[in-house]
């Protein structure tokens, strides 16, 4: 078995991007191991509190990484 642990901050995904991460995330390994494997991957998607999560020391939210990603 395998774990692959995905943290973001909350709301900065939506439902299908979170799929979509959790089945390329798969993918990838199963490119390294082997499809023989898939069926012992975990890949769990935890959620950080907005404001919960700090870079530099200063607090991060979900406006702040939507703004970073926007460029």
């Amino acid at each position: 078995m395998s774990l692959i642990q995905v943290k973001a901050i909350e709301g900065v995904y939506d439902d299908r991007q979170k799929r979509e991460i959790i089945a390329k995330l798969t993918d990838v390994l199963v490119g390294v191991a082997g499809e023989h494997l898939r069926s012992g991957i975990v890949v769990t998607f935890e959620e950080v509190p907005s404001g919960a999560w700090g870079i530099a020391g200063n607090p991060v939210t979900t406006e702040d990484v939507r703004s970073m990603a926007k460029g």
